[in-house]
């Protein structure tokens, strides 16, 4: 696998998450739930892991959306949430995905619940009062009913991907 390519196909992941991100940011939230977005950035990243072989790429490109949305369009605050819920949320849908026994979507819910779970354990922490986690069962809803959207939309995307030439040697990059 060339290293050009592969760097190449990762900086394009990055960039299309930071871009989804960025115009999330611009939409109105149609939640009851404060606070909660739709997590558009995350179809990326969800599109990654079913790509990429080695789980480490897709980190990369997690990581990376992380800082320059941070640097874009956040504080340290920003980060810490971020970072946390990438945690989480990437624990889960890898070790969901490896089980082999959740489909695409359920590994994408999955994700969605685990992100708020990260960060709300952050908010715990800076907030210094678990009396916050009391929010945790309505963003667990929103985080559930957002990852299977994002999920659908990867399913069809991935789907469409399959079809291009370049695929197979995402598919390859780094194995």
């Amino acid at each position: 696998m060339n290293r050009t390519f592969k760097s190449v196909i990762i900086g394009i992941f990055i960039a299309q998450s930071l871009v989804l991100y960025l115009i999330e940011g611009l939409l109105p939230v149609p939640f009851i739930a404060p606070g909660a977005k739709l997590g558009l950035s995350n179809l990326i990243t969800v599109i990654a892991l079913y790509t990429f072989p080695r789980k480490r790429d897709t980190a990369y490109i997690l990581l990376g959306r992380i800082i320059l949305s941070t640097a874009f369009a956040g504080g340290i605050n920003a980060f810490l949430y971020s970072i946390a819920g990438a945690v989480f949320s990437f624990a889960a849908m890898t070790f969901l995905k490896k089980t082999n026994r959740f489909t695409l979507i359920g590994v994408s819910a999955a994700g969605g619940i685990l992100h708020n779970w990260g960060q709300m354990a952050i908010a715990c922490l800076i907030v210094e009062n678990a009396k916050v986690l009391l929010y945790l069962p309505l963003l667990s809803v929103a985080g559930a009913g957002t990852g299977i959207l994002i999920g659908i939309t990867a399913h069809f995307t991935l789907n469409r991907l399959k079809r291009l030439p370049v695929y197979a040697r995402m598919k390859n990059a780094g194995a």
